[in-house]
């Protein structure tokens, strides 16, 4: 492994995130150690993005992430749609002509815990946790990062804003962004179902409930939710044990659920990812939907594509002029993960028309394996350029 040198110019990193820690590894891989700052004291211990695709996978290989990653991952291969209780047909991830013929599935904090490995390997700068980014000023030369309650701004040359939807303000450019009227329940709990390795979409008139493997012998269910439950004083834990139980037809599966949080979804996308010297990456720049699992690929596949980019930028004091294509081609990708995010979300609603019936065809047609292509992200325009040489 190649011994880091000192940048020629100062990277700033906001948020020790997986896209954060993916780009610290990959700056760190091509000789330009960055700082990363994080305002959690410690890494998260919650489980939210669980599912890692294909191309995501294929991008990961050269630092090693991959390796890492499944050392404990589940490898889903196929998912299934069913309706009460019946199968509607499968997307066939196995038959995708990949070096990674699967989903990778693991909660999002061993995610976490395998890229900062990663990073750690290759020699990068420990994040610097416990500091909160209030405000990042784009200048001629370079930009000032902004703390709360700290008066003098840290100076960088670049700065990547990876901290999720939250730090979305941060970066200089607008923003569109729409909020969905839907509202889900989530919980991991002991697998007492009989799926094995499939990850299975229940379509029910009362709304989709979605199941994927992890590693443990645990599961993760999603469950589309009528909105004022809580008010009614249901619990969480207590409408998700019911929902799985209807919509499974298994009571056993949802016996082991003893919590649940609620969220709601919504898209957003940044004009420009590139102002000056201030750039943003994953959740920051575009955010969709999760149902469909594709928000935290993108912003992992924004790290590994940008990683040369900046190290260029530092050996050569000045900015690649191949960015404007970058930034056009990563929004691009987003725009396409939301269209097929948006697409999910409708199906997950409550239906009693012939929603059912559509889904039955098209998962027995070769449509089928252009779903498989899409859910696998490899329709993303970086798609052909981040798989290694067999």
């Amino acid at each position: 492994m190649p011994a880091a040198v000192p940048p020629m110019v100062e990277i700033v990193i906001v948020g020790a995130g997986p896209v954060g820690m993916l780009l610290s590894a990959e700056l760190a891989r091509l000789g330009t150690p960055a700082r990363v700052l994080e305002r959690r004291d410690a890494p998260g211990a919650g489980s939210r993005a669980v599912g890692v695709h294909s191309t995501a996978l294929s991008a990961m290989e050269l630092s090693g992430a991959t390796a890492r990653l499944l050392e404990t991952a589940r490898r889903v291969r196929i998912g299934e749609a069913r309706s009460g209780g019946k199968s509607l047909g499968v997307v066939r991830f196995d038959r995708l002509k990949s070096r990674h013929p699967y989903v990778a599935t693991l909660p999002q904090a061993a995610t976490e815990r395998a890229l900062a490995d990663t990073a750690h390997e290759w020699g990068a700068p420990e994040p610097e946790r416990g500091i909160e980014v209030s405000s990042v000023r784009a200048g001629a030369n370079g930009a000032e990062v902004f703390q709360a309650d700290v008066a003098d701004p840290i100076h960088a040359d670049i700065v990547v804003i990876a901290g999720g939807g939250r730090a979305r303000d941060l970066h200089p450019a607008h923003h569109r962004s729409h909020t969905y009227p839907d509202r889900y329940l989530m919980t991991d709990c002991v697998d007492a179902g009989e799926d094995g390795d499939r990850a299975v979409v229940h379509l029910s008139a009362d709304g989709v409930l979605e199941s994927f493997p992890l590693p443990g012998g645990m599961r993760r269910y999603v469950a589309w939710v009528e909105q004022g439950g809580d008010e009614r004083g249901v619990p969480a834990a207590d409408r998700l044990r019911t929902a799985v139980a209807q919509r499974t037809g298994v009571a056993a599966a949802a016996a082991p659920i003893d919590s649940a949080t609620a969220f709601g979804v919504r898209r957003a996308l940044v004009g420009a990812m590139r102002v000056g010297p201030v750039i943003v990456i994953g959740d920051a720049a575009h955010e969709v939907s999760p149902i469909g699992g594709q928000g935290m690929n993108l912003g992992l596949i924004d790290a590994v594509t940008l990683a040369p980019f900046l190290a260029r930028w530092a050996h050569e004091r000045s900015a690649p002029a191949e960015l404007g294509q970058w930034d056009r081609s990563r929004r691009r990708a987003a725009a396409l993960s939301a269209r097929v995010a948006s697409v999910n979300t409708r199906l997950g609603r409550p239906s009693r028309g012939s929603r059912s019936v559509a889904v039955r065809l098209a998962l027995r047609s070769p449509v089928e394996r252009m779903l498989a292509r899409a859910y696998a992200m490899d329709f993303d325009p970086a798609a052909r350029s981040l798989t290694p040489e067999s």
